[in-house]
């Protein structure tokens, strides 16, 4: 009687990896990629999510030297505490480069920057700093956003346009505009389109770019 219920334990999380990579890969395919092109851009987006390249350091705090009276006359030098800000190549890097690809390529500028600038007040409006995990942030709503802004200011080219203003838009309203809140937490690392905001960016786009 175990083997159907420990079958049917490994066949649900396939099944479930299956179903995201079709739809992941027809998503990419509604913006001009070929198969193996979305797969790549995939892979890439999914392997870059866990790399962080840093751009920047600052000093936190510095702790005061101890020194003990006689007879002892132990001295610690001082601690200095810096905090590093990265960006991440999946949720920020890929994201940019691809986009600009677009609006190249597909996507109109002016409806581009209109739905962009929609999903950026979304994202900054929805975001939450939240002490040890980064940027939280809901991630229906933003590509729901994204797809309506997208058909409706550039219903011709809805899917580049949608996924741009996903990606670019939860980005600079989730990411950007909160720079100052995280800093203020005193992290040690800081990472731009990375931590929680990562799967919003990416997911965003993805489904963005599906529902338009």
């Amino acid at each position: 009687m175990l083997w159907p219920l420990l079958f049917l334990f490994l066949f649900i999380p396939v099944l479930l990896a299956s179903l995201f990579l079709n739809l992941a890969i027809f998503s990419f395919s509604r913006l001009g990629l070929s198969p193996i092109g979305a797969m790549l851009l995939l892979s890439a987006s999914i392997i870059g999510g866990l790399i962080n390249i840093p751009i920047s350091r600052r000093r936190l705090f510095v702790e005061q030297p101890q020194t003990f009276p006689f007879p002892f006359f132990f001295y610690y030098p001082p601690r200095v505490s810096y905090q590093l800000l990265c960006i991440n190549v999946g949720g920020a890097v890929i994201p940019i480069l691809f986009s600009l690809y677009l609006l190249i390529t597909r996507a109109p500028l002016i409806p581009t920057i209109i739905a962009t600038s929609i999903v950026t007040v979304v994202s900054k409006a929805l975001a939450r700093v939240v002490p040890g995990i980064g940027i939280t942030i809901p991630t229906f709503i933003p590509p729901i956003v994204a797809a309506l802004a997208a058909i409706i200011v550039s219903p011709h080219n809805a899917a580049p346009v949608a996924y741009i203003a996903g990606a670019i838009g939860t980005l600079l309203g989730a990411d950007i505009l909160n720079l100052d809140a995280i800093r203020r937490m005193k992290a040690q690392v800081i990472s731009i389109g990375g931590a929680g905001v990562f799967d919003g960016i990416f997911l965003v786009a993805l489904a963005a770019a599906l529902l338009s």
